[in-house]
């Protein structure tokens, strides 16, 4: 499977299943709309991150003739551009089932009418809009009545196959053993590079850059700071010890063949202690030793979804965080809508305590307090709270058009006391909720104002306790002038609008599309981190802005710099700050 580049690949968004089963095939203009936005597939359609030539193939007699050859090319095109929506086995995931006994009934002919045209339920119209030629979009309606090619599964077996510890604990410094400001430290991730840059927050300089897996999606540190963990996409995840003179790797593993989430403990007395992983295939999680990746016990996600009580036999793990008031990881399961309450006191006897919420768990983050976790339902437009304290949902609160809030951003609203915020990838709203139960009682769990920004397409929206700023990018807004920008509010006067600042034209790159993505603050408080994101053999930046004047600071460029998207401050990270 190649490497993607910066042009992320369209997804299927889903056949609706009334109109495949019961409805004829539709009768459609020589072009049509884009039914779904062009925002939405960037974001939904990215690539699978598992390699389809390891796959169990399965072309049985039930299904049109294909050659396997064709098999191979057609299963290429499907975990490229579509296993993002519709699951690996193709029981539906974001996008609708596309198993064989719809896919039949249909027939070969009525499949590639959707595939060309598309649907109103947002299939993309993958022939006129010359995506897909005549002989592919053929070979694609052929695959779809073969049963799935099947993955194989990942173990503890396939788990300590991969685990290596390139530096022991008892081999690691005892103190600190080199002179940076370890918290003011970034983790930048370098996505088509397959690496991370460590970034001095305080000079500005890369400190090193530390090869990972492919497509990082998310760092995270030890509660003391020391150590951090960084999982790619293919669910390789690297320890890395940031006292060493040259801060470097000194474990690794791959804990399945897709994930997108780490998480450690954090809770008193529990401090560097244990570590968790949760993947997308095979879907389940891992809890490991801290210090070494060591897998330590494997639980499987799959179950019955929280609404129609089905079985799905690939839920994926989204987003995880480490409570504050237990000795628990809280685990959101993507698909059968359940966030799980992951005990660790005993993980031989492990507890768990499930949650009831919406399909389509995604991100989330704490409230100010680091009681409530808030977390996105994305395309069931909702947001769940969890009180981590009590260790129940407390609310199930409507948004607008897929909610993306990364972590979110907390702030004091000058009306309606202590709010959270997430941003949209369906618009332009960006959805304030009150999260103060005692003082606000009346505000708590509601949405109190939602404000316009540039667009939709927004990833990420960020604050800090020092600021009064609110910043919002949208990188996978189809307009550059949104996509090249970032709109910034002041918190004290949000009626007044945003300030947009030209964060690309600032970076001064030359070509490429330059997407401007996820505001990160240094320890401080007092500057804001972008990346401008461009293309891999373009040259791409970090643009340093003051956070008080909202005027530029500093621009960091370095041919190492490849593709940099999400950037991780160590302080803020360790503390749940943001």
């Amino acid at each position: 499977m190649k490497t993607p580049t910066l042009t992320v690949r369209k997804g299927l968004l889903g056949l609706t299943m009334a109109a495949m089963i019961t409805g004829p095939a539709p009768v459609m203009a020589a072009k049509t709309v884009h039914p779904s936005s062009e925002t939405e597939t960037k974001y939904e359609g990215a690539p699978s991150g598992v390699d389809p030539s390891i796959t169990r193939d399965m072309i049985t007699t039930d299904g049109p003739p294909m050659t396997v050859a064709e098999f191979n090319r057609a299963k290429q095109i499907f975990f490229e551009r579509c296993a993002g929506c519709h699951g690996v086995l193709r029981k539906g995931a974001t996008g609708k089932p596309l198993t064989t006994d719809i896919t039949r009934e249909r027939g070969t002919e009525a499949l590639k009418a959707f595939i060309t045209y598309g649907s109103p339920a947002g299939m993309p119209n993958w022939g006129t809009s010359g995506d897909l030629s005549a002989e592919q979009i053929d070979l694609m309606a052929r695959y779809l009545q073969h049963e799935p090619p099947q993955p194989p599964e990942w173990g503890m077996k396939e788990m300590k196959g991969t685990w290596k510890v390139l530096v022991p604990p008892e081999k690691r410094p005892k103190k600190k053993m080199n002179r940076y400001n370890i918290e003011n430290i970034f983790s930048v991730t370098l996505r088509d590079a397959g690496q991370i840059a460590l970034i001095d927050g305080d000079s500005k300089k890369i400190i090193n850059v530390i090869d990972t897996g492919y497509a990082v999606h998310i760092s995270r540190l030890s509660a003391s700071g020391r150590y951090l963990y960084v999982i790619g996409r293919d669910a390789r995840i690297n320890l890395i010890d940031l006292w060493m003179k040259t801060p470097e790797t000194v474990a690794t593993i791959k804990v399945g063949m897709e994930a997108r989430s780490v998480e450690t403990s954090k809770y008193k007395g529990y401090e560097d202690k244990y570590a968790i992983a949760g993947t997308y295939w095979p879907p389940q999680y891992v809890i490991m030793d801290g210090d070494t990746l060591e897998p330590k016990t494997i639980v499987s996600t799959r179950g019955l979804t929280v609404d129609t009580q089905e079985y799905h036999p690939e839920p994926r793990v989204a987003a995880i965080v480490a409570s504050h008031e237990h000795p628990e990881f809280i685990v959101n399961v993507k698909e059968t809508g359940k966030i799980l309450l992951v005990n660790y006191e005993d993980i031989r006897n492990l507890s768990v305590t499930t949650i009831p919420a919406a399909r389509f768990l995604h991100d989330g983050g704490w409230d100010a307090t680091h009681r409530y976790f808030l977390t996105a339902a994305n395309k069931s437009n909702k947001i769940a709270v969890i009180d981590s304290r009590d260790r129940d949902l407390k609310a199930l609160i409507d948004v607008t058009k897929i909610p993306h809030p990364g972590r979110g951003a907390n702030f004091v609203h000058p009306k309606y006391g202590p709010v959270w915020g997430t941003s949209a990838l369906g618009n332009e709203n960006i959805t304030l909720i009150g999260t103060d139960p005692v003082k606000h009682r009346k505000y708590a769990w509601k949405v109190v104002q939602v404000l316009k920004g540039q667009g939709g397409g927004s990833l990420f929206i960020k604050t800090h306790p020092k600021s009064r700023n609110l910043w919002v990018d949208t990188p996978l807004n189809p307009d550059p002038k949104a996509s090249q920008s970032v709109a910034v509010f002041d918190i004290n006067n949000l009626d007044k609008g945003y300030e947009v600042l030209p964060i690309a034209e600032w970076a001064d790159l030359g070509d490429g599309p330059k997407r401007v993505v996820q505001p990160e603050y240094n320890k401080a408080g007092d500057e804001v981190w972008f990346s401008v994101w461009n293309g891999k053999n373009e040259k791409s930046a970090l643009v340093v802005v003051d956070d008080k004047t909202r005027k530029l600071k500093a621009v960091i460029k370095d041919n190492r710099l490849v593709t940099p998207t999400g950037k991780f401050n160590v302080y803020n990270t360790v503390h749940d700050i943001y």
